[in-house]
């Protein structure tokens, strides 16, 4: 098949541009090159190219000559000139790999959807970008040959909130990169002093918004350091929107002391972070997928995380899952992970155990399968048949 991938939503710098949707790409197209005889046309507005994305004859770079790190252009790019671009370079399937495909698309189509966030909490998003969403991701997930989700819990809001049919839908896990592992003590050492963080410590890492429900965490932290817990609690990532109230809290609480923000993380750093704390602690509502969880568990550290959304597809039993609206609960998971020294070895164990599960060549093969279903109605296994 001659797939093509509008990659536009793609940064290939260490910002946080390079996170959430951006990295998912990043991971999946290098992996896919090795599935199968496709060929694959990659559009792109980044032309700053790692080696895993060089050039061959079955995968082909097409930049455009708009600015679309631009939202606004990237929409004007994604609506009107793909379509025509596209059709005319032969492409027999688009993958698109974020919520929405082109309006005029006259080829078969793929469509990834990592969440319903801007559905479920829409004051996370600003106007244009909600409306934009709500329209156009209702209209792709009727017209779209094939739909991906992230996880089955994706696949089941696909159901509910857009009335997409149950084998419309292909659940398809990310992987998990090969720097998220257990370090040497000894480095991991040398980076703790580096960063002046606490010798033990609770680590919270992800974007500080609502939805993460950190106010529920810092309860929590704050029942159990009433009750003599020692650590301190780490709240690492950038501020998103409507964070004012989690540094409220620590205020409110007099924790000002014993918890840290030491803001955004860059990707290369995270999995040191990770393989520094004593615990990892994911409270979140609401997640697609729901990455760090994972990234903790490759690295050996124990993770408790919210009984909600995605989560309980990645942890497993591999994590202690808990009520996220009960800071009780929270408070007496982490009291456990901590305090229970044959419960925390079998969750570190567990932990690194289930992140082996997770693959991208594995996302790669199954994505692959999709196209084939949305071409031929059928897995190229069967069709060869």
């Amino acid at each position: 098949m001659h797939v093509g991938l509008n990659a536009h939503l793609l940064s290939f710098g260490t910002s946080y541009r390079g996170a959430g949707i951006s990295r998912y790409i990043r991971n999946l197209l290098p992996a896919l090159r090795q599935e199968g005889d496709n060929t694959y046309s990659v559009y792109l507005g980044d032309r700053d190219y790692p080696p895993e994305f060089s050039p061959d004859a079955h995968f082909r770079l097409r930049f455009s000559r708009l600015p679309t790190g631009n939202p606004s252009v990237r929409i004007i790019w994604e609506q009107l000139v793909a379509p025509l671009v596209i059709a005319a370079q032969g492409v027999q399937v688009l993958h698109s790999l974020g919520y929405v495909q082109p309006l005029a698309a006259r080829y078969r189509s793929v469509v990834t959807f990592h969440d319903l966030s801007y559905v479920l909490y829409p004051d996370s998003f600003n106007v244009a970008n909600r409306a934009y969403l709500r329209f156009f991701s209702r209209w792709t997930a009727r017209r779209a040959d094939r739909l991906i989700a992230v996880s089955e819990n994706t696949k089941q809001d696909l159901m509910r909130l857009l009335a997409t049919p149950a084998d419309k839908v292909d659940v398809v896990p990310h992987g998990i990169e090969e720097v998220f592992r257990p370090f040497p003590q000894e480095e991991v050492e040398t980076f703790r002093r580096q960063k002046g963080l606490p010798e033990r410590f609770l680590l919270f890492l992800g974007t500080i918004e609502p939805r993460k429900n950190l106010e529920t965490l810092v309860e929590a932290y704050a029942l159990l350091r009433a009750a003599g817990l020692p650590h301190a609690l780490v709240i690492a990532g950038a501020r998103g929107w409507q964070f004012e109230g989690v540094f409220a809290k620590v205020e409110q609480l007099g924790l000002s002391g014993s918890v840290l923000f030491p803001g955004y993380v860059p990707y290369s750093e995270q999995p040191l972070w990770y393989n520094a704390a004593d615990l990892f602690v994911y409270p979140s509502l609401y997640e697609g997928f729901g990455f760090p969880p994972l990234e903790a568990m490759a690295c050996g550290a124990p993770v408790v995380a919210s009984r909600t959304s995605s989560l309980p597809e990645v942890v497993g039993d591999a994590g202690l899952l808990c009520d996220p609206h009960s800071a009780e609960a929270l408070a007496d998971a982490v009291r456990r992970a901590l305090t229970e020294p044959d419960l925390r070895q079998h969750l570190a164990a567990a932990g690194l155990a289930r992140a082996g599960l997770f693959s991208w060549r594995q996302a790669a093969k199954r994505t692959a399968e999709v196209y084939a279903k949305a071409v031929y109605g059928t897995s190229l296994e069967r069709a060869s048949a």
